[in-house]
């Protein structure tokens, strides 16, 4: 699959989630095979930018290419200007940001919000897409409301503008996340326009992913809350698509091994005592539905140290080694 100039390994992508896509979470997705991880939302507003939140996001120390970098912002000046310089920091891939259904990104008129006002999508795609000479890419959802489903007019839009890939997540705004998320809108987009259309929402199992990219004629999928405490999703995805097989699900080694190198990724990228911190939802991520996972989570979120977190990870997938060689 190819974005402008960029191909990509596969047409399978990791979402960009606020405080989840940081850059040990896109390497590992990666690794386990997402041909394309966004970074998470970046405000275009660049005098926010040296909180240490946003310098964290802001860091591709290491990072394999493509680097690909969602901006979020509604002032076609402001959201040009930041992609100039993401790219000038190592943006190999500029992202817009036109889904969100954040409350605090809509206030803003940003995110979904301007799916009200076609005219100033058509402002801002048109400054980024000249501002920089990398490929540039847009994220929306089918509209505002069930009433004013526009993805298909927006998608013409970027098209025209020069965007080149549309990832629709078939949700409104209204709808948040909640609901099942259609991909009719996605069939219909990908009937318009010839630049790739990637579906997104609720893609959360192989035979989801087969089923959507049938119905569709997508041409990729973008997955992203069934990654959370999954990764190996995403080579779940891949060989289901190439084989018709369902692969066999990590053993507990190597989700212990792989747990351990995404929470020294996490301790280095926000120092020990965030670190320790943000380490605490992805293990409850990864250990949800396992035996015994509670017990473990509560002893896990009072511990203080890395090298606790570590010791109580070692010891509790001893034992899942011990339950799955009983069961």
């Amino acid at each position: 699959m190819k974005i402008g100039s960029i191909a990509l390994d596969n047409n399978l992508i990791l979402a960009p989630m606020a405080g989840i896509t940081d850059r040990p979470f896109r390497q590992l997705c990666r690794k386990l095979g997402a041909g394309l991880a966004l970074s998470e939302m970046v405000t275009s507003d660049m005098r926010l930018w040296n909180s240490r939140k946003s310098r964290t996001r802001l860091d591709h120390r290491g990072e394999q290419s493509p680097r690909a970098v969602q901006i979020a912002g509604a002032v076609p000046a402001m959201m040009a200007e930041a992609a100039r310089v993401n790219v000038d920091n190592g943006a190999e891939l500029i992202d817009i940001n036109m889904g969100c259904p954040a409350k605090k990104v809509c206030n803003m008129l940003a995110g979904s919000a301007l799916l009200r006002n076609e005219m100033l999508v058509a402002k801002i795609l048109e400054a980024v897409v000249s501002a920089v000479p990398v490929p540039v890419t847009l994220k929306i959802r089918t509209g505002w409301d069930k009433d004013n489903r526009n993805a298909l007019s927006v998608a013409v839009l970027a098209e025209q503008s020069g965007i080149q890939m549309l990832t629709v997540h078939g949700r409104t705004r209204a709808c948040g996340f909640s609901g099942e998320a259609e991909h009719e809108t996605v069939a219909a987009i990908k009937s318009r326009v010839k630049i790739p259309v990637i579906a997104n929402g609720d893609i959360n199992s192989p035979q989801k992913a087969a089923m959507v990219l049938q119905e569709t004629a997508a041409d990729g999928i973008m997955i992203g809350r069934a990654a959370q405490g999954n990764p190996w999703i995403f080579r779940e995805v891949y060989y289901y698509l190439h084989t018709g097989r369902i692969l066999a699900p990590p053993k507990s080694e190597e989700v212990a091994g792989v747990l351990l190198d995404h929470l020294d990724g996490l301790y280095q990228l926000y120092g020990e005592y965030t670190g320790i911190r943000v380490a605490r939802k992805h293990v409850g991520w990864y250990c949800k539905d396992r035996p015994g996972a509670k017990l473990f989570r509560d002893a896990f979120n009072q511990a203080n140290t890395v090298e606790r977190q570590s010791r109580l990870i070692e010891q509790y997938f001893i034992q899942q080694k011990q339950h799955d060689l009983a069961a």
